[in-house]
């Protein structure tokens, strides 16, 4: 038999409302108030709402920080026009607390009996968006590495020469005069410091397979001892998040980066803790893991400052006078050599880092 011919007998059996409820897409339909009369179970989903709950309660107040979508459905009211509004930043959930991105569609409807009715097709756009991000992220980063050590090696090469002309220098002149070439040779080490700090560690990741929680630990303990008395530094481990194939030197380093910037941030007093998860199904760039261990290390400092968001891996990006801005970038570095990445989320009052690293498949 024929698809074609098959179709409308098995659709036949289903009400439309059972289709609508059964789609991926969020359904919302809203009256002339802008007032919500239907959802179906993914918009109730995306929403975080049940539909009872959203039944004659306007949109907006769902639907957080989405106050532009408001002229728009207006518009397509009035006008008649299907309208789209893509990749829109929003709240939602129990007092507008989840972070979602959206794409919506406003399609007016009319009524037989002549009222308007307004269809929303909203799609969380949220998972895309992060893969984008993602992806742009580890191409600028990659191409920031490469130039950064091409840079770094134009620049040790005079270096070296600068070092051995002052300790050639150095032998033929009288002892009040070597202090000088000695400032020379102590800068150009520290210059040489710097240069290999940019470029990162060279060798390949031992990786073993280890309990993250050690690690933590490591960091943990540190982090208390250099931590100033008004702040409290805490810790909560999920204790079924599986072993990890990783170097623990290298997580260890670029998770005391990490923690290190948060206690700068809070100062002399603050909460700073360190947190472990199991996270299912994430996609790290463009591939996607069963699972991956989720480190985070959250403050509740200033928060990053918002000129420095797309931009804060980079080397010599600081937002401090005083700081070198390689902390992040050797983390972020480090990570990716396993297969991981670094991303963060803040505003004032809260600030989060999460290390995700890929676990095996068979954990």
């Amino acid at each position: 038999m024929a698809v074609e011919r098959f179709l409308p007998s098995a659709i036949a059996h289903f009400e439309p409302a059972d289709l609508i409820g059964a789609l991926a897409t969020g359904i919302v339909v809203l009256d002339a108030d802008l007032c919500v009369v239907y959802a179906n179970v993914a918009a109730q989903d995306l929403l975080a709402v049940s539909v009872n709950q959203a039944r004659g309660k306007p949109f907006l107040s769902l639907v957080l920080e989405a106050d532009s979508l408001n002229p728009l459905m207006r518009r397509a009211l009035d006008t008649g026009e299907t309208l789209s509004e893509r990749e829109m930043a929003v709240m939602t959930g129990p007092l507008g607390r989840e972070h979602r991105v959206i794409d919506v569609t406003m399609t007016p409807m009319d009524s037989e009996f002549e009222r308007k009715y307004l269809l929303l097709e909203i799609s969380d756009a949220t998972q895309r968006q992060r893969i984008s991000r993602e992806s742009e992220l580890m191409a600028r980063l990659d191409s920031s590495r490469q130039m950064v050590r091409q840079l770094a090696h134009e620049i040790k090469n005079p270096l070296g020469g600068l070092r051995g002309a002052a300790q050639l220098l150095e032998r033929e002149l009288q002892e009040p005069l070597r202090e000088y070439t000695g400032v020379i040779i102590s800068e150009a080490d520290r210059l040489t410091a710097l240069v290999d700090s940019m470029i990162g560690p060279t060798r390949v990741p031992q990786k073993a397979l280890i309990n993250v929680h050690e690690l933590c630990e490591h960091v943990y303990r540190l982090l208390r001892s250099e931590a100033r008395s008004g702040v409290l530094v805490e810790r909560d481990y999920d204790p079924s998040l599986p072993n990890a194939e990783v170097d623990a030197n290298q997580i260890i380093q670029a998770l005391l980066n990490i923690a290190r910037n948060a206690l700068l941030a809070v100062g002399d007093r603050g909460r700073i803790l360190i947190r472990t998860r199991v996270a299912a199904n994430v996609n790290i760039g463009t591939t996607r893991h069963r699972l991956a261990a989720s480190l985070q290390v959250e403050d509740n400092g200033p928060g990053v400052p918002p000129e420095l968001a797309d931009t804060i891996f980079f080397p010599l990006v600081t937002g401090r006078a005083n700081g070198t801005g390689l902390g992040l970038a050797v983390s972020q570095d480090l990570v990716t050599r396993h297969g991981g990445l670094i991303e963060f989320e803040s505003k004032p009052g809260r600030t989060v880092f999460t290390i995700l690293l890929p676990l095996p498949e068979s954990a």
